[in-house]
């Protein structure tokens, strides 16, 4: 059994990433895209409700309630990057404030989910006591509400740089998601008026909130990884335990976690018999990208 010295160096180096910001490429464009586009859609919001109202129309109000969830998704979106920027220096937050983003994510899939069943239990309701729609009136806003959708969705499109940032992909799904419940709801306003299927709008309805639905479950799934700080890549794991194993050391510990969009911390216990300054290895380590904060602690490994 290999025994350790009692006496072990330590060393904690963040010259990948010095003000330990931790924060997205692009997170001033992307702070100004989600304002921009939450203002478009509270525009759409009054139109469609509005709309689903006047013309009795199910599919037509579940994609205005869709629509308010991403208004308050959105300025939940807006507000987390515009926290986590004014206090992205701050000695109270040890690894920065990367994760408030994840943290709006999480929020923004709860709604995303409360807002899911909304739709289904009015849907239900609908299918059991049908209202007359105004299928004239009611086809042309819903196909309105999806062409701003459809600009919408183009706006927040996550970059090449920004595709770790869950704030803006979650923004992004909750309107790609919005843009198939309209889709869903103009195909049951169309077969109602085409087809006289009276149940084909609430039927969308149901559908649409099924959809949404999943897609809830997949934001929880991953703001909840990196909220409980799961191993982000395994890849990336590999990778680092074998640099500092690159001489013949044994790494007895290692932790990798997410700091913020595109930034990681590793933690490192390396053992050998006569091992390197904790300098050396986190020289190793220098340049692997998405590693922006590493600790290495190095233990003398007394022979059998």
């Amino acid at each position: 059994m290999t025994t350790t010295d009692p006496t072990c160096a330590h060393s904690e180096l963040d010259g990948f990433q010095a003000d330990r910001a931790y924060l997205g490429a692009d997170h001033r464009r992307n702070e100004r895209r989600t304002q921009i586009v939450m203002g478009i859609c509270i525009a759409a919001l009054i139109a469609q409700v509005a709309g689903g109202l006047i013309f009795h129309s199910m599919a037509l109000t579940a994609s205005g309630l869709h629509m308010a969830a991403h208004v308050a998704a959105l300025l939940v979106a807006s507000g987390a990057y515009a926290l986590a920027r004014r206090h992205a220096t701050s000695p109270s937050f040890a690894f920065g404030t990367g994760k408030i983003g994840y943290l709006a994510g999480f929020a923004n899939a709860v709604v995303l989910g409360m807002t899911a069943v909304l739709i289904a239990v009015e849907s239900v309701q609908r299918l059991f006591t049908p209202e007359t729609v105004d299928y004239a009136s009611a086809l042309p806003l819903a196909a309105g509400g999806l062409a701003v959708t459809l600009v919408c969705v183009w706006l927040l499109k996550p970059t090449e740089h920004g595709r770790h940032d869950l704030n803006i992909s979650a923004a992004h799904l909750h309107l790609s998601a919005d843009a198939l419940v309209g889709v869903l709801a103009i195909a049951g306003l169309f077969a109602g008026q085409r087809l006289g299927w009276a149940w084909a709008d609430p039927a969308a309805g149901l559908a649409g909130a099924a959809l949404v639905a999943q897609f809830a479950v997949s934001l929880v799934r991953r703001a909840g990884a990196t909220l409980l700080d799961m191993n982000p890549s395994q890849d990336l794991t590999a990778e680092v335990r074998g640099r500092l194993e690159a001489e013949g050391e044994q790494v007895t510990d290692l932790h990798l976690w997410r700091l913020g969009p595109g930034h990681h911390a590793a933690v490192a216990v390396v053992s050998a018999p006569e091992p390197r300054p904790a300098e050396a290895y986190h020289l190793r380590l220098k340049g692997l990208e998405g590693l922006s904060h590493v600790t290495v602690e190095v233990r003398v490994a007394n022979p059998r």
